[in-house]
């Protein structure tokens, strides 16, 4: 497709919001496809964690109402079943816009009437990418099924061990919600559904889901941040000075997280030899953490949180549920290596070169792979940054619009 002809078509995209990673993503997609003179809206709901909206962005409700519709799928847990007179409002604006490719990102959380939404795009034969963040698409309701070890969703989800969890419902409707999203979301003639790991496009492979084509895009972070930087955090932290540091980053720790692989480690790690920070706590989180684990609720900007990582001698990621983790990028984009857990998309990001690979919730080798990380240096700064170069989120947004253009061609070619 030449640019004259790319001049006239336009990309919609829809998120839960436009903040977090998934609004940075649909943001940088935007603007990498927006120099190639494409037009691009975002559209979300208002929601208080929200940026500054943009001139051409479609806010699909307030924040009231989206925080009412949430309560009426929480008390009925039906999910995505309201929110009619915000869609039709919507959908009024999609049609006015008249986008080529629709963008879906997370659809989960109530603010848009899915049954509506669906039935607009099959009668008007839109073309449909859908960039799945977590498995919620081909569930009854959960985003995770990994530690309940669950595999209804293959068949048809009920009897759901953790439907008071995100999004949260007090009433198990997983049954009706699994028939109501196949029902939804198969039978769409021009759909492209988009992971950012490999382990999530096997298991939309065995999903209702698996009509569709499958594209694995990996997410990306900001290489001109995400490097190695010399700092002074060692001298801040005199405790610091002559020990390893031993780094764990999340922004909601908890069983999920591997929180408490943290404070195992600190009963049993040499205090003398080894400090465990962890990044992204906060103030009743550290009325559980051991003495002796660094706090640090929140970090003033990504250049602070990128001296972190390049102060670290080892970054350790016990996820148990996760599908791409931005944090192992960036520490290997800071030179630090990993040691994960082998566990949903974490291990993809590592090579033999920059860091290593645990069998889950095995902590007596994910000990023994840190201090053996910290002690030997296997891993040399040079190889971790080499490996980074492949992080590099432009390149992933690229990605993006190569697809979009793939697509508008194979319904010019149909037409």
């Amino acid at each position: 497709m030449n640019k004259e002809k790319l001049l006239n078509k336009k990309i919609l995209s829809i998120n839960l919001g436009n903040f977090g990673s998934t609004g940075a993503i649909a943001y940088g997609i935007k603007n990498t496809v927006k120099k190639k003179e494409i037009m691009y809206c975002c559209a979300y709901p208002s929601h208080e964690n929200g940026v500054k909206k943009q001139i051409d962005d479609i806010v699909i409700s307030s924040a009231f109402i989206r925080l009412l519709n949430e309560k009426f799928a929480c008390y009925t847990g039906l999910n995505g079943c309201f929110a009619w007179i915000t869609t039709i409002r919507f959908l009024w604006k999609m049609n006015m816009f008249h986008p080529d490719v629709l963008h879906f990102h997370n659809l989960h959380n109530s603010y848009i009437n899915l049954s509506m939404l669906f039935k607009h795009i099959k009668k008007n034969n839109t073309n449909v990418i859908w960039t799945l963040h977590d498995c919620w698409a081909f569930t009854g309701q959960c985003p995770y099924f990994t530690m309940v070890n669950c595999s209804k969703w293959k068949t048809g989800c009920h009897d759901c061990p953790q439907y008071r969890e995100y999004p949260t419902a007090y009433v198990d409707r997983t049954k009706t919600m699994w028939k109501f999203k196949k029902k939804w979301f198969t039978g769409i003639e021009n759909m492209t559904i988009v992971t950012p790991s490999q382990w999530l496009a096997d298991l939309v492979k065995e999903s209702f889901l698996k009509e569709y084509p499958v594209k694995v895009i990996n997410n990306g972070i900001d290489l001109t941040i995400f490097h190695p930087i010399k700092n002074d955090f060692r001298e801040k932290h005199l405790c610091l000075l002559n020990t390893y540091i031993v780094l764990g980053v999340a922004f909601d720790w908890g069983k999920r997280k591997g929180l408490d692989i943290f404070i195992e480690l600190a009963k049993t790690l040499d205090n003398n030899k080894f400090q465990i920070i962890l990044v992204g706590t906060d103030e009743n989180l550290d009325k559980k953490l051991p003495s002796n684990i660094i706090s640090i609720h929140r970090t003033k900007n990504q250049k602070e949180l990128a001296e972190i990582y390049s102060a670290a001698d080892v970054f350790v990621n016990p996820t148990r549920e996760e599908n791409y983790p931005t944090v192992n990028m960036e520490a290997i984009a800071c030179g630090t290596p990993v040691v994960t857990f082998n566990t949903g998309g974490s291990p993809e990001i590592i090579n033999k070169e920059c860091g290593s690979v645990v069998p889950c919730d095995d902590i007596e080798a994910l000990k023994s792979e840190l201090i053996r990380i910290c002690e030997k240096k296997p891993y040399s700064q040079e190889a971790c940054l080499k490996h980074a170069q492949q992080f590099d989120m432009n390149d992933r947004f690229n990605e993006y619009f190569e697809l979009y253009k793939e697509i508008m061609e194979r319904k010019e070619c149909k037409s």
